[in-house]
């Protein structure tokens, strides 16, 4: 482990209030969950299960994606994408006219778009267009939502926004493993089948929907083909760790997209629980789980080393999920739903939990940085070399 220089650890100190702002805004989330399971909550509000989706998909998971991008620019400006997406989520907790926070999500997805256009402009990529065609997306459900649209009606807006971001991702990882020439052509064929489908459901929402659950699936197809995660599942430690998350979170976005291409819309009842929890706590959760190691560190210049506990918490959510899922909801148990639904609360607090401590013990432990060498002194005497 490399020590962290005083220069680093000030730089990820600043960024600190931003991860806090989204960290908030997943407990309030979490806190909201349990409302909506009819299980007893620490707050409850009228206003926290109306703001539940957006607050952890923009909230939450928006403010990440933008300190992250903002991170990798470096330019002062960058951070206002992530500031604007954490004030707003926050808003989202306050008797403040939801105006103001709707406003705000907008200019921050604006923003993080604004990011994607500079960073094209250093060098254009297949994997930036669709991270690009994300953070559009995620505008576009911002204003959606600010123009009166209900979250069921625009879940496929937040659904793109996160899922082209990681996968974009996973396509500048997978480059490095020499592509074959067709696998970019078919990535961005899959990522413009998704942008086509989001855009469908507005005008024909039964027509856009199965091209949405076609497109997922292609995208599921081509992500189990070419990512480097099934050739790491049988190292150990982090590798192994990163890998099956990865393959987890694949395998939950194909079950979305199935549900999505063989049942049509789904705006409320179980099978809308199915869908949402399927994307955004058994892929996107799980993908935030896979990276978290190797992000956090390059955000807060601080380490935060593979523990076994991460991978507890891990199968926790995703057994959690397949009995709130598979059993709650396809099933229509409803016990098992609301108890597979706490124990995806539990599993998401664990990993939380555990990556805190393991980067606070790490942070105890790493070596101080070497100090700068002090200057030579200056000899009066000229056959002196110094």
């Amino acid at each position: 482990m490399s020590p962290v220089g005083p220069a680093a650890r000030r730089a990820g100190a600043r960024r600190a209030p931003l991860l806090l702002a989204a960290g908030v805004c997943l407990l309030a989330g979490l806190d909201a969950a349990l409302v909506l399971l009819g299980l007893p909550a620490p707050v409850t509000s009228d206003r926290l299960p109306q703001v539940h989706g957006v607050l952890l998909v923009l909230g939450f998971a928006g403010t990440l994606v933008a300190l992250e991008r903002a991170v990798a620019l470096g330019a002062r400006w960058s951070y206002l994408a992530p500031a604007a997406l954490g004030a707003g989520g926050l808003l989202l907790l306050t008797p403040v006219d939801l105006t103001v926070p709707r406003l705000l999500l907008v200019a921050g997805t604006a923003l993080l778009t604004a990011l994607y256009v500079r960073f094209w402009r250093r060098q254009p990529s297949a994997a930036l267009l669709a991270q690009a065609a994300g953070a559009v997306s995620a505008l576009g459900a911002a204003l959606l939502w600010l123009g009166g649209l209900d979250v069921p009606r625009m879940l496929p807006w937040l659904v793109a926004f996160l899922v082209l971001t990681i996968a974009g991702e996973r396509l500048e990882l997978a480059r490095v493993a020499a592509l074959a020439p067709r696998a970019e052509p078919a990535f961005l064929a899959c990522a413009g089948a998704v942008v086509t489908g989001v855009v469908t459901t507005l005008m024909w929402p039964a027509t856009g929907t199965l091209l949405l659950g076609a497109a997922l699936l292609a995208l599921v197809a081509w992500l189990v083909v070419h990512d480097v995660a099934r050739r790491l599942l049988r190292s150990t430690g982090l590798p192994r760790f990163t890998a099956a998350c990865l393959l987890a979170g694949y395998a939950w976005l194909g079950l979305a997209g199935a549900l999505w291409l063989l049942g049509g819309p789904a705006v409320d009842g179980s099978r809308y629980d199915a869908v949402v929890h399927a994307v955004f706590l058994g892929f996107v959760m799980s993908m935030i789980m896979a990276h978290a190691p190797v992000i956090l560190p390059a955000v807060l210049r601080r380490p935060l080393p593979y523990h076994p506990g991460l991978a507890v918490a891990a199968w926790l959510l995703h057994g959690s999920l397949a009995l709130r899922v598979v059993v709650g909801d396809l099933r229509d148990v409803r016990g098992a739903w609301q108890l597979g639904g706490a124990l995806n609360i539990a599993a998401v607090l664990l990993f939380v939990l555990t990556a805190a401590a393991s980067s606070v013990a790490a942070t105890r432990r790493a070596p101080a940085p070497d100090p700068a060498p002090a200057p030579a002194p200056v000899s009066a005497d000229p056959r002196d070399p110094r």
